[in-house]
């Protein structure tokens, strides 16, 4: 095992940072990371927002529900699928841009940024930072899209908190490989397959939370099956020209 696998295996979510601010030299070797990331065919059909001004980062947590950690960081970062620069080209060059809002391109747009994302999560776990996603922009994206001035044919998609971490952690237990890796077929599992995991993630809990949150991995998704949330993205994304067709 190498240096970078051991690093990768050690990732555990941030949420208490310091106040120190990062570094413009951090945040250039960060951004360059994330743009060393694979992108489908060359598109880099994404774009990086950090979120310096404290006011701005108290409204964005408030979108995300009050968490503090994207206020008191080193820096919050917003990733967003962006096809905006590829309809001002095709505007330009006199281009047909209907294909911009069909779910392929959307598609495309996500995972770019989504692996940028990771590569910049990995770069500052490196260099000694600490990460939490977020994904609760997410429970009001037009809000979010106003607040940092997003165009037609780009959205927001999630956070990325970055800091000086506070204290140290633990990974939080995966699944285990034999669940999520199939070898050349799809193999389907049954709910005596997780047994084992469940108990695994109750102990987990138990520990961490001096015992007053215990549960299991499949209880967990079984409350959050309970409760649909965030309707209105396709209509959101929609008005954005994205993802239409």
């Amino acid at each position: 095992m190498n240096e970078t696998i051991e690093g990768i295996l050690s990732h555990y979510s941030v949420r208490d940072f310091t106040d120190q601010a990062l570094t413009e030299n951090e945040i250039a070797l960060l951004v360059k990371s994330a743009q060393a990331a694979s992108t489908s065919s060359f598109v880099q059909a994404y774009s990086i927002i950090g979120v310096s001004d404290l006011k701005l980062r108290q409204e964005l947590s408030a979108v995300a529900g009050n968490q503090d950690y994207v206020v008191k960081t080193g820096q919050f970062f917003v990733f967003v699928a962006d096809l905006s620069r590829h309809h001002e080209i095709g505007k330009a060059r006199g281009a047909d841009t209907e294909s911009l809002s069909t779910m392929e391109r959307f598609l495309v747009a996500t995972v770019d940024a989504t692996l940028a994302a990771q590569n910049m999560a990995i770069a500052a776990e490196s260099m000694g930072l600490g990460i939490c996603y977020i994904g609760g922009i997410r429970n009001n994206l037009a809000k979010v899209s106003e607040l940092l001035h997003i165009p037609d044919y780009a959205t927001p998609l999630f956070g990325l908190t970055i800091g000086h971490p506070t204290t140290n952690s633990e990974p939080k237990p995966r699944l285990a490989s034999k669940l999520v890796y199939h070898e050349n077929q799809y193999q389907p599992k049954n709910m005596k397959d997780f047994e084992g995991y469940d108990a695994t993630i109750r102990d987990y809990y138990a520990a961490r939370t001096g015992g007053k949150r215990v549960e299991g991995w499949t209880d967990q998704i079984e409350r959050g099956l309970r409760h649909t949330t965030r309707q209105d993205i396709k209509d959101f994304l929609a008005s954005k020209n994205l993802g239409k067709k």
